[in-house]
């Protein structure tokens, strides 16, 4: 798959580099975000610098992007956001925005940006994205209302983080869905 970089407003989403480990080591530090994904925790170094040389280039290479979310081309990475090939016509969405960035917008338009690009005949071909995440993750889910996911509900031990399997909240966006706040999210 060949690389991209997304740009929009105030977002710009390109593929992480070696300079940026450092600050995807301190942000993956956060408990906030430790909480709510399954990263390793504590998160080291030596990870930042396996995701940013091994994980995030074989992603690429197997219609699994990850782009680093910044403000602006040469700004320093605020979050991460990537898709996870399912098959040849779907992927799961993931992302996290450090603590300092969350409120502003900044997610949901990349996340538009993402979802754009993966639908587009010329971009992924994509007709079904799906979102997942711990029950009670309600930043990530209010991301993923306002962009236009439809809830499809919890799965019962859906997801393992470090060795223990946690309920997950499911939803999905098709490529024909409108994108607008859907009902039947959970309060």
């Amino acid at each position: 798959m060949f690389v991209v970089t997304l740009a929009a407003d105030n977002v710009w989403l390109s593929p992480p580099v070696v300079t940026d480990v450092d600050v995807i080591c301190a942000a993956c530090s956060d408990a906030s975000i430790a909480e709510w994904t399954t990263m390793p925790a504590p998160y080291a170094r030596s990870d930042a610098e396996q995701f940013v040389r091994q994980t995030v280039p074989s992603g690429w290479a197997d219609r699994s992007p990850t782009w680093a979310l910044r403000e602006r081309e040469d700004g320093p990475v605020l979050g991460m956001i990537g898709l996870m090939a399912r098959d040849m016509t779907a992927a799961e969405i993931g992302y996290w925005l450090s603590p300092a960035a969350r409120s502003r917008g900044l997610m949901t338009t990349a996340v538009n940006l993402v979802c754009d690009f993966a639908f587009r005949p010329d971009g992924m071909g994509l007709e079904r994205i799906e979102w997942r995440a711990f029950v009670g993750n309600a930043d990530s889910a209010a991301v993923a209302h306002r962009v236009g996911f439809r809830f499809e509900g919890v799965q019962r031990a859906g997801l393992v983080q470090r060795g223990v399997r946690r309920d997950s909240w499911l939803a999905a966006l098709l490529a024909g869905d409108p994108r607008q706040p859907a009902e039947g999210w959970p309060g």
